[in-house]
């Protein structure tokens, strides 16, 4: 299969370095620089040469921010029978624009990144794949994903934003609360430098995605939770209630299990 990657980032890098044992990939970006750091792959900097490569998929790899215009730009100079991919882990806009543009489409997420996860071991990870998606490109990144031992979920459009705005957005809540009420430590505990380290991580993301995944509709009832349960254990702090705090303690081991 001929695939075109569009951004040579991590996450393209990553996608064309698995894919071009088996398929005749090309990566496309505009930064020539980026591309220096691409192997066994093509490399384009022009759409001129994404006309003659005549895709049979496009996986389109650009940050959240970047995604749609992406596409756009691309969408010209690939065929009608070419299928668009995604692996945005924001899908605002993209079940419109996939309506819009009537092309066959398959929106994955796979839930790893460059900052947290060892891309050279990847079996304790997962991905989402999109149930409104083309057939053949569903299981094209299902068989790619198994390959990687990746846990594999099917959710529609909107059980994905849903999931996301639990499984992403309540950590990303809870560190940046964390990291505004930090000062400088000079002698650091473990637990504070495990939570620093994750902290930097996050802040190191680009910030729209860091926007975008807390601007989803479903972030605002998960902060609701966030905020009962902190008032919940002021309540508990200020009084010193030593039977509500073992109550309470009991609920987050439970919630852990």
């Amino acid at each position: 299969m001929k695939i075109l990657i569009i951004g040579a980032g991590k996450m393209g890098s990553f996608f064309a370095d698995l894919l071009c044992r088996d398929h005749d990939v090309a990566i496309y970006d505009t930064d020539p620089q980026r591309l220096l750091f691409t192997y066994m792959c093509r490399r384009f900097q022009s759409l001129d040469e994404v006309d003659q490569f005549n895709p049979d998929m496009v996986i389109n790899a650009v940050t959240v921010k970047y995604t749609l215009p992406a596409f756009r730009e691309i969408l010209p100079h690939v065929s009608e029978r070419c299928i668009l991919s995604d692996i945005a882990s924001v899908k605002t806009g993209l079940p419109e624009f996939y309506a819009e543009c009537r092309r066959p489409f398959v929106s994955t997420h796979p839930m790893f990144g460059p900052t947290f996860a060892s891309l050279s071991n990847l079996s304790n990870e997962n991905a989402i794949i999109i149930k409104e998606g083309d057939h053949l490109g569903k299981v094209f990144f299902k068989d790619l994903y198994t390959m990687l031992k990746l846990h594999i979920e099917e959710y529609t459009f909107n059980e994905h934003d849903e999931t996301i705005a639990y499984s992403l957005s309540v950590p990303f809540a809870s560190t940046l609360v964390f990291a505004s009420c930090m000062k400088h430590q000079d002698a650091p505990g473990t637990t504070f430098k495990r939570h620093k380290l994750i902290a930097d991580g996050l802040m190191s993301e680009d910030d729209y995605l860091l926007s975008e995944i807390l601007f989803n509709p479903n972030t605002s009832g998960q902060l609701e939770k966030i905020q009962a349960k902190l008032a919940e254990l002021q309540h508990i702090v200020e009084n010193r209630d030593v039977e509500a705090m073992q109550n309470y303690l009991d609920r987050v081991r439970d919630n852990l299990k």
